[in-house]
């Protein structure tokens, strides 16, 4: 065997200096059946050597060589160059799925639009079926038509929505691919952004829009105007402090807002900005040094928000009681107090308060 083996390395070595082109490890070549038994496949691989399929493979996956006969002319892929019984191992099905992931190479390279079958949901987005291959899609990569607008972003809410999309065919992008670490990332809403593109050219930061509410989150409201979706953040609602976008929004409302920010297919939006900024007045209606009611709407490390007027809030600093707890001790959420006005930054949006205590 070793005689055989040191004839095969000087035969090779003869042919590259002829300048033919030997095949290595890694290879996908084409190969002529020439026998063919349940244990083992051999092929003739031209000017080469003869090629064989071992049985562990044929074994392990039946249906991928059924339709195989002899004399047929397969892609296979050199596994070895020289096995123990002097054959180069090749594999058909390392071949097929190296074709595929070339192929997929060629698809994101052209930027293509895919179908593809969404297998099963997780909490970090969809597991989908590629052209036979596994790709995975974070939620991120959802259009805003799946994407899960979950209040509180519970991630159980997220999975139940997830799940149903499982089953379903939708249209992506590759966005990511390697093959030595068998990874594809794929995208629904990069399939949109010739679309959004289209649709962003027709406006500019300060436009007026009018649109629906499709969703509500923790954060903010999502609207939908035309074929774009933009997002109203929780800041960008009201003058006054929102605890809650519910407090503002529900779901099929009807409203306008004002275009504050366009990055790429990214649209911020605002209905605060057409409302009378109440703290340009302010400072006619409120002074330092003067005593108002307020009502306490909320607590944070910092202090605890009160409520003046229905659209000016102040903070009374957690340096007044020394402690949260004492704060929550002395002051009641929903309840009103005696203030004094200690300083106004109107073009800050901020009045500082401190408690009147008898």
């Amino acid at each position: 065997m070793k005689t055989d083996n040191k004839y095969s390395i000087l035969m090779q070595n003869l042919l590259e200096k002829e300048g033919v082109n030997i095949p290595k490890t890694g290879d996908v070549i084409e190969g002529k059946i020439i026998a063919l038994k349940p244990s083992i496949i051999y092929l003739d691989l031209g000017n080469f050597k003869s090629g064989v399929i071992l049985g562990s493979e044929i074994k392990k996956h039946p249906f991928e060589f059924r339709k195989i006969k002899l004399n047929d002319i397969i892609t296979v892929k050199i596994l070895s160059i020289d096995n123990e019984d002097g054959y180069v191992e090749v594999s058909l099905l390392k071949a097929g799925e190296e074709k595929a992931w070339q192929g997929l190479k060629e698809k994101m390279d052209k930027n293509e639009i895919i179908d593809a079958l969404v297998t099963k949901a997780n909490k970090g987005g969809l597991m989908i079926e590629v052209e036979g291959t596994e790709a995975f899609m974070p939620v991120s990569q959802l259009s805003s038509t799946h994407y899960p607008r979950v209040e509180g972003g519970d991630k159980t809410k997220i999975l139940s929505e997830l799940n149903k999309l499982v089953n379903q065919t939708l249209k992506v992008k590759i966005i990511d691919l390697n093959v030595r670490e068998k990874k594809l990332i794929v995208s629904e809403k990069a399939t949109e952004e010739k679309k959004l593109k289209i649709a962003l050219e027709k406006y500019k930061i300060g436009d007026i829009v009018e649109g629906i509410i499709t969703g509500i989150v923790d954060f903010g409201a999502f609207i939908k105007f035309e074929d774009l979706e933009g997002l109203i953040h929780i800041s960008e609602m009201d003058w006054q402090i929102i605890n809650n976008p519910n407090e503002i929004f529900n779901v099929g409302d009807k409203v306008k807002a004002q275009i504050i920010e366009i990055d790429k297919d990214r649209v911020s939006l605002s209905t605060r900005a057409l409302k009378e900024n109440p703290w340009t007045k302010v400072e006619d209606k409120y002074h330092v040094d003067q005593t108002v009611k307020g009502k306490v709407t909320k607590f944070n490390p910092f202090g605890a928000f009160v409520k003046i007027d229905k659209n000016i809030q102040g903070l009374t600093h957690i340096s007044e009681f020394g402690t949260e707890k004492k704060m929550e001790e002395t002051l009641e959420i929903g309840k009103e107090y005696d203030f004094k006005i200690i300083s106004i930054k109107a073009s800050e949006y901020r009045m500082a308060l401190k408690p009147i205590t008898e």
